[in-house]
């Protein structure tokens, strides 16, 4: 499978391609801030651009890696849980409050 470029390379690339073109003479034209170099007729950038530009790369299965990691799904799936064991409702420390929000007391209480 082909390596994307990297940002660095992408950005030497741009580089070379800016110093070239002034060595030809080209020129950088200045434009004053606030005006768009977008012209309003022009359809929308996210219509035009396209987004897969390469082929679907294919891809190579190893199935050795494959049986092993489906044996090892279908013997999580095989397990089963033992029996939960039921406790025994534990008293718990209640607030209790006045009606305006303050506490009053605590108690003890069983669910």
């Amino acid at each position: 499978m082909k390596k994307p470029p990297s940002k660095a390379e992408l950005r030497e690339a741009l580089e070379n391609e800016t110093r070239r073109f002034l060595q030809k003479g080209g020129e950088v034209e200045s434009v004053p801030q606030g005006i768009s170099g977008k012209d309003p007729l022009d359809a929308p950038l996210y219509l035009t651009r396209r987004l897969f530009l390469e082929p679907r790369a294919e891809r190579t299965l190893v199935p050795e890696v494959v049986a092993a990691i489906e044996q090892r799904r279908k013997a999580l799936l095989k397990r089963n849980p033992g029996p939960k064991r039921s406790r025994r409702p534990q008293p718990r420390r209640k607030t209790l409050y006045d009606d305006f929000g303050e506490p009053l007391r605590r108690v003890w209480v069983e669910d």
